[in-house]
C-alpha cells in the first residue's frame, strides 16, 4: 500500500521508443539522484538486459555513483545553451511525459496513495498505446 503524501514527484524509466518500463511516485522531499537510482534498480530487476541509462543533469552525483557500482553506463545529457533547446535522447522521456499530460486524471494529484498514482500512470500509458492500433 502506498503512502499518503502531499507533494509528489514522478520518475519514469522508458525504452528508446518512449515506452514506459517502470514508474515511481514518491514524496517530493526525496532528492532526484536518490529516487532515480531506486527507480532504475527496480527497472533493472524487471528488465535485466538494460545496459545503459540516460538522464538529465539533475541525476548527477549519487545516481551516477550508484549505477557505476552495479556496472551500468550512465550518459548525462548536459544543457546545450541558453533558452529552450531539445536535449539529445532526453526528448524521448519528455515525449512520454507529454503523452501522460493528455490524461485528465494525471493533470492534478487526485490520488491519495502513491501506489494508486503509479497505477494511473500505467493505465494512461496503456490507453495511449491502444489508441494507436
Amino acid at each position: 500500500m502506498g503512502k499518503k503524501v502531499k507533494g509528489r514527484k514522478r520518475h519514469i524509466v522508458t525504452d528508446t521508443a518512449g515506452h514506459l518500463l517502470h514508474v515511481s511516485v514518491h514524496a517530493a522531499n526525496i532528492h532526484d539522484t536518490i529516487a532515480g537510482a531506486d527507480v532504475f534498480k527496480e527497472a533493472l530487476r524487471k528488465y535485466p538486459t538494460i545496459e545503459a541509462v540516460c538522464g538529465d543533469a539533475g541525476y548527477r552525483g549519487t545516481f551516477v555513483r550508484e549505477m557505476s557500482s552495479i556496472g551500468k553506463k550512465v550518459d548525462i545529457v548536459e544543457r546545450l545553451g541558453s533558452g529552450w533547446v531539445v536535449l539529445p535522447k532526453r526528448w524521448r522521456v519528455e515525449r512520454t511525459l507529454g503523452w501522460m499530460n493528455n490524461s485528465r486524471r494525471l493533470s492534478k494529484d487526485y490520488e491519495i496513495n502513491t501506489s494508486s498514482s503509479e497505477a494511473m500512470v500505467c493505465i494512461s500509458h496503456i490507453y495511449t498505446l491502444l489508441k494507436r492500433f
